[in-house]
């Protein structure tokens, strides 16, 4: 049985998320203050986390970033806060997703089942492409799960090198936004595809000399990205 933390100071809220996981098979348990969500995260096993940004003790943003910095464990954000300066802060932070309330219970249980299926695929999976991809000053080894640049290792995380890996593997072929999000996040995007722009961002900043001019993943803009080549 899947066992899930929800991190949610609205205890009526908590509680619908809790017993609609509760009838599709997880485990739940429940932290209504960021602080105590934090030290739960961090010293019990969670299979997935659901957190929300406005907390007592510790705000979300905060406990997602530590959350990150010790482990792979995937997080969704739930927040009431639309603004898309959220989104992208949260997605900074490592968040895998990002859910504006109010939404269906049915709707949260869809997306762990995703993040879930799509993580133990990960966790799982048997590279089986040979040898390393090399391109320019970049070299991507996709057995061992590693990224060089100028010959220095750089640091991704999972779906960082994800994303790298499937751009590196089709040079110069454009893909929507949209794709990106379906082929790397297994799922639909449902018209929230800031986190792909975000991802990006985020390798720019580890593999370019210039993040503001790309070399290697290019803006096609107003379609989506390109690898060159």
């Amino acid at each position: 049985m899947k066992k899930i933390l929800i991190i949610e100071d609205e205890a009526t809220i908590a509680q619908l998320h809790r017993d609609y996981l509760n009838l599709h098979g997880f485990q739940v348990e429940i932290s209504n203050r960021g602080d105590d969500g934090l030290h739960k995260a961090l010293t019990e096993d969670f299979d997935l986390i659901v957190l929300d940004l406005m907390l007592p003790g510790k705000d979300g943003f905060e406990v997602c970033r530590q959350i990150r910095m010790a482990m792979e464990v995937p997080i969704l954000i739930v927040s009431a806060r639309k603004d898309e300066f959220d989104k992208i802060r949260g997605l900074g932070m490592g968040a895998d997703d990002y859910m504006t309330k109010p939404f269906s219970p049915g709707e949260l249980v869809a997306r762990v089942k995703a993040h879930l299926t799509r993580y133990e695929r990960l966790v799982g999976l048997k590279e089986t492409a040979p040898g390393e991809i090399r391109i320019r000053e970049l070299a991507i080894e996709p057995e061992s799960r590693r990224v060089y640049i100028r010959g220095k290792e750089v640091p991704l995380p999972a779906r960082e090198f994800d994303l790298l890996l499937f751009l590196a593997r089709h040079p110069n072929r454009v893909f929507r936004k949209e794709e990106i999000f379906e082929k790397i996040w297994g799922m639909d995007s449902m018209g929230d595809i800031a986190t792909v722009t975000v991802h990006v961002r985020r390798i720019r900043e580890k593999i370019e000399a210039d993040p503001s001019a790309p070399e290697y993943i290019e803006t096609i803009w107003g379609v989506g990205y390109r690898f060159s080549g």
